[in-house]
C-alpha cells in the first residue's frame, strides 16, 4: 500500500504536462478511463497501451500464476515498454514473453544474485531507465525477492509503482470458502518440525482466517501440526490454482492431514487456508474465576470489561455478575 511523502514509495511523477505521452509510474496511461464515468469515452484498446511511452521507474509487474491467459492488458504495456525486465528464471519469463511477442532483453534477479545484481539495478535507474520486476508466477515480493530493492528504491527516491494481478494468497483465499474479512499470510512454513511448530502456535489465537505457502511434500506433516495447535478448524489446500488441474479440497485439519498422508504428496506447490478459531463459550466455573482475578485487581466496570475481552461474553453480563461477586447492588 502506498501513502504519500519520500517514505512511502509513491513513484515520483517524471512531467506534469498534458499529452506527453508517457505512461508514468503510479499514473494512468494516457487516455485511460477518465473520472467522470458518464463522459461516455470509450477505453482505450490493446495496442494504444503498448504504444504509450514509460516514464522512468521501477515496475512491479504481477504475472500468471498459471493460466497465461489471466496477464492484465497494463502488465504486457510495461513489460513491452521497459527497458529491461528482471525475473528469477530467464526461461519461465521468456515462455511468458514469447507467448505475446515481447523482446524487451531479461536480466536475473533472485535469492542467489540480489546482493550483486541490486546496485547495478539502482544505478540504471538513477540514470533513468525503466526497469521491469516479475517473479516466477505472482505478485512480486509477496514469498519472492524484491523487498530490499524496492525498499533502496525508496530511499533514493526514485520512482517505483505496481501492476497489480494474479496473486495465488487472494485466488487461494477466496475459493477456500473461508471468511476473507479479517485474514493473515503467513509466507512459507519453516521446513523444519520444530520451527514449524512455533510459527503455527504463534499464530493460534489471532482471530483471523490463515494463509500459508508449503512444499506438497511437507503437507500431511504440517497439517498435522496445525490440527495438534490450533485444534481441528476448518481448512482447505489450493493446488495448481488456474492451471488444467486445479484442485481446492476442503475440511477439517485433521481429516484433511489424513488424507495427505495416505495419498502421499501431489504435484507442484499448495496454498493452506485455516479458518480462525471457532468461539467457544468459557464454562460458569472458569467465567467467576477470571472475574475473581480481575477483581483483584480492578473495579467492578474494569474487571467486567476485561473478563469481556477474554471470554467474548457481554460486558453488561459480567458488570452483573461482578456486582454479585462484591456482594454489591446493581
Amino acid at each position: 500500500m502506498k501513502r504519500t511523502g519520500r517514505d512511502t514509495g509513491a513513484a515520483r511523477a517524471t512531467s506534469e504536462k498534458e499529452g506527453s505521452g508517457r505512461f508514468e509510474p503510479s499514473r494512468r496511461p494516457p487516455g485511460s478511463k477518465p473520472d467522470d464515468a458518464s463522459s461516455g469515452a470509450s477505453p482505450p484498446p490493446a495496442e494504444a497501451l503498448a504504444e504509450a511511452e514509460l516514464a522512468p521507474g521501477l515496475y512491479l509487474v504481477a504475472t500468471p500464476i498459471g493460466n497465461l491467459g489471466d496477464v492484465t492488458l497494463r502488465a504486457l504495456a510495461v513489460l513491452r515498454g521497459v527497458d529491461r525486465i528482471f525475473c528469477e528464471d530467464t526461461r519461465i519469463t521468456a515462455r511468458l514473453l514469447a507467448r505475446f511477442g515481447i523482446t524487451t532483453p531479461l536480466g536475473l534477479y533472485h535469492d542467489h544474485n540480489a546482493e550483486q545484481a541490486r546496485p547495478a539495478v539502482l544505478a540504471t535507474l538513477r540514470r533513468g531507465a525503466r526497469i521491469a520486476l516479475v517473479s516466477d508466477a505472482g505478485t512480486p515480493l509477496v514469498s519472492d525477492p524484491g523487498y530490499k530493492l524496492v525498499r533502496a528504491a525508496i530511499a533514493e527516491n526514485l520512482p517505483v509503482t505496481v501492476t497489480p494481478g494474479p496473486s495465488a494468497v487472494l485466488a487461494a483465499l477466496i475459493l477456500s470458502g473461508l471468511p476473507p474479512d479479517v485474514f493473515l499470510f503467513g509466507g512459507f512454513l519453516p521446513p523444519r518440525q520444530a520451527a514449524r511448530r512455533r510459527v503455527i502456535d504463534g499464530w493460534s489465537r489471532l482471530a483471523a482466517t490463515l494463509v500459508f505457502f508449503e512444499s506438497t511434500a511437507r503437507l500431511a506433516g504440517s497439517l498435522a501440526d496445525m490440527a495438534d495447535l490450533l485444534g481441528n478448524r476448518p481448512a482447505a489446500i489450493a493446488r495448481e490454482l488456474t492451471k488444467l488441474h486445479e484442485e481446492m479440497r476442503r475440511g477439517r485439519l485433521v481429516d484433511l492431514a489424513a488424507h495427505y498422508r495416505t495419498a502421499g504428496p501431489p504435484r507442484g506447490e499448495a496454498v493452506i487456508v485455516v479458518g480462525a478459531a471457532e468461539p467457544t463459550t468459557p464454562d460458569e466455573a472458569e467465567v467467576g474465576e477470571r472475574l475473581w482475578a480481575a477483581l483483584a485487581e480492578l473495579g467492578v466496570s474494569a474487571a467486567a470489561a476485561r473478563v469481556a475481552a477474554e471470554t467474548g461474553l457481554p460486558r453488561s453480563e459480567l458488570y452483573r455478575r461482578a456486582l454479585a461477586l462484591r456482594g454489591e447492588k446493581p
